[in-house]
């Protein structure tokens, strides 16, 4: 960074502050919490030899427990070790079965990881949007950029069960709903990934949504069909047709690599396989509203009554549970559902 022509090239210069970044949130909390390790020591030999003063010994009962909180960060943080945990993540949500009650739970969990990409300090950008018939979304995928995105929100790939006594509903009868959520790495366009046009069937349409002076008068919105392995992307966030295609080459890349990776690895369920129909007995979490409330994870068993923290974004507990029991390898079909 200190070369004279460092800042010639913006997009690769701002490559290397973005990492120089990353090294920097893995080094330094580490360095802080030696430091606070040896300042703990002296405190402790202080106690020690002043053991009338109870002040000092509640200062180093609450100095130890902020300490085991942070210590518990730093070891969350050394699980993302795998080759593209630091990447960008990109999330589609699509509605499963359950019709308009369906809709709307997708869109309440795309609200609830909106709300917990902002307590991370994590940046949402929707990329593409169908709304649903009535109310909610059929499906949204959106990227969420940070550091170690994708090594967090991957913990949340998988079908999500919603039981709730439906709003949409007259007669107010329990119903049970059904949303996937898949996630895959947000790949740099460094990584060769050969892509044969002819390969390739581009759409144009108008942008749905509402309100802007372009939406619905121009055919902005881009979807591309890879047709050799069926992938399709759409992207209508941006205004132009030119910036919609760009975007949804990178999300279609992603997708690929993703794919080849788990060709590779000879592991397909471990990323597609995992979340089988969007329907009953195939969900990892459970997210009941009535007749009691409670959340839980049918992999790790982690479980919360805290229903309201949790549609709020609070959903560490659950993110910090899958990758302690190992990742995709803590699936456990034998987990009673709490429904």
């Amino acid at each position: 960074m200190a070369r004279h022509d460092f800042w010639d090239n913006q997009a690769e210069a701002q490559k290397v502050v973005s990492e120089l970044a990353r090294l920097k949130s893995l080094v330094e909390p580490q360095m802080l919490l030696k430091r606070r390790i040896d300042d703990l020591k002296a405190l402790f030999e202080l106690a020690e030899e002043s053991d009338s003063d109870d002040s000092l010994a509640a200062e180093l009962a609450s100095e130890t427990l902020k300490l085991r909180g942070d210590l518990d960060k730093i070891e969350i943080e050394s699980f993302l070790s795998g080759p593209l945990d630091a990447s960008n993540a990109i999330v589609t949500i699509h509605a499963g079965a359950g019709g308009t009650e369906s809709c709307d739970w997708a869109e309440m969990l795309f609200r609830m990881y909106m709300r917990w990409a902002e307590r991370r300090g994590f940046k949402v950008e929707i990329e593409d949007v169908q709304d649903g018939e009535e109310a909610g979304v059929s499906r949204i995928t959106f990227r969420i950029a940070g550091p170690n995105a994708y090594g967090y929100s991957k913990a949340e790939r998988g079908v999500h069960r919603l039981v709730r006594i439906s709003p949409f509903d007259s007669n107010k009868r329990r119903h049970t709903s059904f949303a996937s959520v898949d996630v895959i790495a947000e790949i740099e366009d460094d990584i060769d990934m050969d892509i044969n046009e002819e390969d390739l069937k581009i759409d144009t349409y108008r942008s749905s949504g509402k309100g802007g002076q372009h939406v619905n008068k121009t055919e902005s919105a881009v979807r591309i069909t890879h047709i050799p392995s069926g992938i399709v992307v759409s992207c209508q966030n941006e205004r132009s047709q030119f910036k919609n295609k760009a975007s949804a080459m990178k999300i279609l890349k992603s997708r690929l690599y993703e794919k080849l990776l788990d060709q590779k690895r000879a592991e397909m369920d471990r990323f597609y396989g995992e979340k089988g129909e969007i329907s009953w007995g195939n969900q990892i979490r459970s997210y009941v509203f009535q007749p009691y409330q409670m959340v839980k994870d049918l992999r790790t068993g982690a479980e919360t009554g805290n229903l309201q923290a949790v549609m709020d974004g609070d959903i560490d507990m659950f993110i910090t549970a899958w990758l302690r029991a190992g990742g995709p390898t803590s699936r456990n079909k034998n987990y009673a559902d709490p429904a």
